[in-house]
This record gives C-alpha cells, structure tokens and sequence, in this order.
C-alpha cells in the first residue's frame, strides 16, 4: 500500500481500509471528482505540512532582497535609522541590497562615500556580511549584504523581551510533533473522513504500518 493508488472506493470502504490499517482518511482535494484521499497518520500529517510551510516561507523570505539608499551627507539620525532598518530585514531572513549615490559634484570626493559605506557595514556585521567588496558603478556604491546563520548573528536589539519569547515559542512548537485536539472540521483518528457521501478516490496511500 506504501505510496501505491487504490482506485476509486466507497466512502464506506476507503473507511475501513483505513480503519484496518490504524491511519486515518485525509481529504487532500475536495474539489476533485471524485474526491482524492490519502491514508495517512494525521497527526504526522499536520507536522509534515507545517514544516513544508515554514521551509517555504523562510525561502521566499531568503529571496526577497530589501534596498537601502544613502547620500554621502546624510544626517546621522537617518543613518541610524536605516541602520535599524537594515537589522530588522537581515533578522527576518531578507537580503539587503545597500546603494550610495553620489550627486553632482559629490563625484569628486568617492572617498567620502567609501568610508561611510565602510562605517555601515562595520554596524551591521554582527547581523550580515557582505556577498562581495563593495564597488563603484556609475555614479553609486553597491553592495549586496546576506544575513549571518541564526545561530551566529546577534539578537535584533530592537525586539522586546515578549516579541523574543513569542519567537522561540513558535519555534519550539514547529520543531516538536504533538498530535494536536482535532475539531470537528478535522478528519478524527481511526478513519473519519470529510462528509462527502460520494466515491472516494484513495491516492498515494501512506505506509500500511505507519510509526
């Protein structure tokens, strides 16, 4: 039965096949027709499903690049504040693309920019490190900034003490696999199904023996 298709059964039967074999009968495509089911450990099953979409979040989160713009004047109050900015997004997983331009005759004086490229990613690197030297292109300094491994950057010190224990809570509940009190809208242990009352097709049957 391991990831084997069953065809298309009674609801009555795909019932008690999975009653037979201790899983329970998930509906994974109500609008299919007939339905599709999976003979599953729901328990197992939710865990799964919610590592896959915290995987998937993380990833898109490590897609998204943030872009921070400076000036070789800018106030230091401004500079602290896109400081922050940039901490908060390399703390959530995002890249930060930092770009300085220069205008008219700021040209003159790259050195200018240089160093305080230099100051700013001195401020960031317990958080990032840069993909690359930073360089010159045009008439601005770019520099892509990737955010250190979770277990090597410091704490975003914008993050309050409840914000920091909510995290680690949510962390710890999506590393452990506690099967979870089922609502009525859940399919139950021992082989409760949605309540459709037509032909269930039972694809990609879970293990007949599941842990």
């Amino acid at each position: 039965m391991d990831n084997k298709q069953l065809g298309i059964l009674t609801l009555g039967d795909a019932i008690n096949l999975a009653r037979a074999n201790g899983v329970d009968l998930v509906e994974i495509a109500a609008t299919a027709t007939p339905p599709v089911c999976r003979l599953v450990d729901f328990g197992k099953f939710r865990y799964e499903q919610a590592k896959k979409d915290k995987e998937s979040k993380k990833h898109q989160h490590a897609n998204k690049v943030k872009e921070i713009q400076l000036s070789p004047k800018i106030d230091p109050h401004d500079l602290a504040t896109k400081l922050s900015h940039a901490v908060d997004f390399l703390c959530e997983e995002m890249k930060v693309k930092l770009v300085l331009k220069f205008r008219g005759r700021e040209m003159a004086h790259t050195e200018f920019g240089f160093q305080l490229i230099d100051k700013f990613l001195k401020e960031i690197a317990p958080f990032g490190h840069p993909d690359s030297q930073h360089r010159l292109v045009g008439r601005a300094i770019n520099v892509m900034l990737s955010p250190l491994p979770r277990n090597k950057r410091a704490k975003n010190p914008r993050e309050t003490a409840e914000e920091a224990e909510a995290r680690v809570a949510r962390a710890e509940a999506a590393a452990a696999s506690p099967k979870s009190d089922q609502s009525p809208s859940e399919p139950a242990q021992n082989g409760a199904t949605h309540p459709a009352a037509q032909p269930v097709e039972s694809t990609n049957a879970a293990t007949a023996n599941p842990a």
